[in-house]
């Protein structure tokens, strides 16, 4: 992955195409997850490429991987955001309909900024159980579907509802002990 980044500090065009081998699949299924579209998600892994590409230099990441499905992620979401709310995916809304019930609202909570919000969801995760964090991050991070990730980790389908309502709550009363107004 080093050389990745260091053909893109060098701008070398080998990059992307490295990039796609490497991360190519990977980006299209979190496209596809949120999106729903196999020629959305399509575009969401070239956007993504390009946004790599663009991004690094000045960025320089320490985890690649994470950085490129950060970029996924948020050019498939701009992309959902973008379409009309007849053609959004329901799998996709409906993580996102989930955690709004735990999270601050910009009408009654003006004040509450995205990326404190985001550090403290952090590090309720890095207090929770890695079953649990892995879950959590599969349904809100990646958009998997409850199926896919009771298949994933040997759980029932029953089981990751569960775990997920419960870790909706105690982040919810995190969120709350730690001044935010949710």
């Amino acid at each position: 992955m080093d050389r990745i980044i260091e053909l893109c500090n060098a701008r070398n065009e080998q990059a992307i195409r490295e990039l796609e081998e490497r991360f190519g699949r990977l980006c299209y299924g979190i496209a596809y997850r949120i999106l729903g579209n196999r020629e959305d998600a399509e575009e969401c892994v070239n956007d993504t490429l390009h946004g790599v590409w663009n991004a690094i230099p000045p960025a320089t990441p320490e985890n690649l991987t994470a950085f490129v499905c950060k970029i996924a992620r948020n050019q498939s979401l701009r992309r959902l955001e973008y379409q009309t709310s007849a053609k959004r995916s329901a799998e996709a809304t409906v993580p996102i309909e989930e955690l709004a019930e735990i999270l601050p609202d910009e009408r009654f909570a003006p004040d509450a900024e995205d990326g404190e919000v985001s550090r403290l969801i952090g590090v309720f995760l890095r207090k929770q159980k890695a079953d649990i964090r892995n879950v959590f991050l599969r349904r809100y991070w990646f958009f998997d579907s409850v199926a896919d990730i009771a298949k994933r980790y040997s759980f029932t389908e029953s089981k990751v509802k569960n775990m997920l309502l419960r870790t909706r709550r105690k982040l919810k009363e995190y969120l709350v002990k730690e001044g935010v107004e949710v």
